[in-house]
């Protein structure tokens, strides 16, 4: 399974992984899966940092790094494919970084990993975290 894993649910998945469905949960600490989180959730990540929405135990730039090795999780990074599948997407969703996320899991062929009742609406596969 190759999975990736919406902003909140990396979050969990970093410090609350109970919050996480039993299922996602399971993917993500079963080393055969590759699980991804992408830049775009990271780069939601930081700014909600720096707006002070997001408290973390350390700065983003130490933080985002040490919890994607200790997960063991891949990234995702942003391509001209991705940005270009967004012009396909209903207009479901107003939250560019979600939208950017169901565009690459549209185009890398990913399942996403969400809670986002509105991601569940789209025509990829999803998996509730």
């Amino acid at each position: 399974m190759r999975l990736l894993l919406d902003t909140h649910a990396f979050l969990w998945a970093t410090g609350e992984p109970s919050r996480l469905s039993p299922r996602v949960r399971k993917f993500v600490q079963e080393p055969k899966h590759e699980i991804f989180v992408s830049v775009a959730a990271c780069w939601e990540i930081v700014i909600k940092h720096a707006l002070g929405k997001l408290t973390l135990p350390m700065l983003p730039n130490s933080w985002l790094p040490s919890r994607i090795a200790a997960l063991g999780l891949k990234t995702l990074p942003i391509t001209l494919d991705h940005v270009i599948a967004l012009e396909s997407l209903p207009a479901i969703h107003d939250d560019p970084f979600d939208r950017v996320m169901v565009a690459q899991a549209a185009v890398e062929g990913l399942t996403l990993a969400t809670r986002d009742t509105r991601i569940l609406r789209y025509p990829v596969r999803t998996m509730r975290a």
